[in-house]
């Protein structure tokens, strides 16, 4: 589940390396690792066109060349730049390579039926352009089934980014750990189905560099997943207020309110103005409601220690009135969304001295809402990719920060990030982010700590949409939790 940035990478090639295991040994690896995959995505005997770079990641495909040749696959290997500049362990498999070496710019693209990339790797360092560009916008407009070897040439490994020109690959092979840049948009678009291999990389290498980033998978957070207790009974389970504005905006508070139920929350409560009380009423059935009017009405409920968290922000109305409500909470888990967010325009350090107090606190914007938090804050809106951009955000705030898009960020103060990859386009629908603020609550409010309830919620609220599947409106979201539950309770053998 870890991702390792092509920094890191390099380091844990230099960490095997060190300890006894040649490069070129693992060169001879990661070819083998190509090779056996395109054998398997191609026909037997199918012409394969090798197109190589100037640097490992070359020689990966000059190995996978020749084993390829060897195994009886109609070969041939393009060359970006020229064979006598080739340097180490690249020299080395191209020295092995007996067949014709073709110039990259000039190669006929058309006769084959497998294109494997392998101009350059995660670690790209700069924009294409000239030669290289055109080769990588040859090969796209060809249309061809492409396999990138560790990522498609012109996705910047660390961040997502297009640099310059990007090949559109069908699937990816990389080696040890996926890359930021496989899962980060838009290189997860490139990069199609990424297979991990093992190439021998040392697995203590991950002791020594402490990986923050990972993959949004159930492994990441699942031993701080709230199980209920046979003993268990509601109360122990966390009782949530959702705070509501006025009458003409409750649903947004109703879906946060009911997700943070079906999350595992014990109780749930509405805290509402009278005249919103009679619509929550007459839609909530599990649902407490209490009227609250103000700051102080909030401040009124909330002397009953056994209210422990709150999300304010869906339905809550925006200005000093929810900033208000915000100050009576310092004490509790909170969960900050939507209006509330919007009341702290351009106030990104106000925010955090509000938050300062708050035993566990997670901040849910989407990009929209996180541009105006930070506003003044260039160091946080410039960060160089999305990863950091929330990472940064998170430092500011000093509270978990849920950056939410088809690559939801999740990121701690600590510097600990997971990206999530399971979301499907059919989730960006109105509402959805008032479910996904309930879920983080209903977790908070069962003791789970907050980067872990964030990454959960995050997967749990992918994998609803997907039960829905297409056409799902925000409430389908609740109730395909149900299922996705279960599922995941049996992997946790809970069930």
């Amino acid at each position: 589940m870890e991702l390792l940035t092509p920094t890191e990478m390099a380091r844990a090639d230099a960490f095997t390396i060190a300890a006894g295991v040649p490069g070129a040994v693992l060169m001879e690896r990661a070819g083998h690792a190509v090779a056996a995959f395109a054998a398997r995505v191609t026909v037997a005997g199918g012409r394969v066109l090798v197109l190589c770079g100037p640097g490992n990641n070359g020689g990966d495909g000059f190995v996978a060349a020749r084993l390829l040749a060897a195994a009886g696959y109609r070969v041939r290997l393009a060359l970006l730049g020229d064979r006598e500049a080739l340097r180490g362990d690249a020299a080395f498999m191209a020295a092995r390579w007996t067949g014709a070496v073709a110039p990259a710019e000039t190669v006929d693209l058309a006769s084959a039926d497998l294109i494997i990339d392998a101009l350059f790797g995660a670690g790209l360092a700069r924009d294409l352009d000239g030669a290289a560009r055109a080769l990588v916008e040859r090969v796209n407009a060809a249309g061809l089934p492409v396999l990138a070897v560790d990522l498609p040439s012109g996705i910047d490994g660390a961040t997502g980014a297009v640099r310059g020109a990007a090949i559109k690959a069908r699937w990816s092979v990389t080696f040890f750990r996926a890359k930021p840049g496989h899962v980060l948009l838009p290189g997860r678009l490139h990069a199609g189905e990424v297979t991990v291999a093992d190439i021998g990389i040392l697995p203590a290498a991950l002791d020594v560099l402490a990986p923050r980033a990972f993959a949004n998978v159930p492994e990441l957070w699942a031993g701080h997943f709230p199980v209920p207790a046979p003993e268990g009974h509601k109360y122990s389970r966390g009782h949530l207020v959702a705070v509501s504005g006025p009458a003409q905006a409750t649903g947004a508070t109703r879906l946060s309110a009911r997700a943070a139920l079906r999350a595992g929350a014990g109780l749930v409560t509405v805290a509402c103005p009278a005249e919103a009380l009679p619509i929550h009423a007459a839609n909530l059935s599990a649902i407490m409601v209490r009227p609250v009017e103000d700051a102080a009405g909030l401040a009124h409920l909330l002397a009953d220690p056994r209210l422990t968290t709150l999300v304010l922000g869906p339905g809550l109305g925006v200005g000093e009135a929810a900033r208000a409500k915000l100050g009576v909470c310092g004490d509790r888990r909170l969960v900050i969304d939507a209006d509330l967010l919007t009341s702290f325009k351009g106030e990104a350090d106000a925010l955090a001295q509000a938050l300062a107090g708050a035993p566990a606190a997670v901040a849910t914007p989407h990009d929209g809402e996180f541009a105006r938090i930070f506003e003044r804050c260039p160091q946080v809106l410039e960060a160089p990719s999305r990863l950091e951009r929330a990472r940064a955000g998170a430092a500011r705030l000093g509270a978990t920060l849920l950056l939410k898009g088809p690559d939801t960020v999740v990121a701690s103060p600590d510097g600990r990030a997971s990206i999530a990859a399971n979301a499907p386009p059919w989730l960006a629908t109105a509402g959805a982010g008032d479910v996904v603020a309930g879920i983080v609550g209903g977790l908070l409010a069962q003791g789970m700590p907050p980067f872990e309830a964030a990454s959960a919620s995050v997967w749990l609220h992918g994998e609803a949409a997907r039960e829905a599947g297409p056409g799902l409106v925000a409430d389908d979201l609740i109730d395909a939790l149900r299922p996705v539950y279960r599922r995941l309770f049996a992997r946790l053998g809970a069930v």
